[in-house]
């Protein structure tokens, strides 16, 4: 807890660790990073977004089938 309130308080940390950033992946790569991690970030939502309808899908059928089992 300490640690993290140390670092939230600080600013002259953050611009230590931008200046580390920039120093090692350059100004110019920089929006080509910021660019790729939004487009993953995108897939993995779209990913979560299907897994679910896929789950509530496959619990609705299994209901279904179920219901259907009992009524024979």
């Amino acid at each position: 807890m300490f640690f993290h309130l140390y670092l939230w308080n600080q600013w002259q940390t953050w611009v230590i660790i931008l200046v580390v950033v920039l120093l090692l992946f350059g100004a110019t790569r920089l929006p080509a990073l910021a660019r790729s991690l939004g487009q993953s970030m995108r897939v993995f939502r779209s990913e979560l977004k299907n897994g679910e309808a896929d789950a509530n899908s496959t619990e609705s059928t299994s209901a279904e089938s179920d219901q259907s089992a009992d009524k024979k």
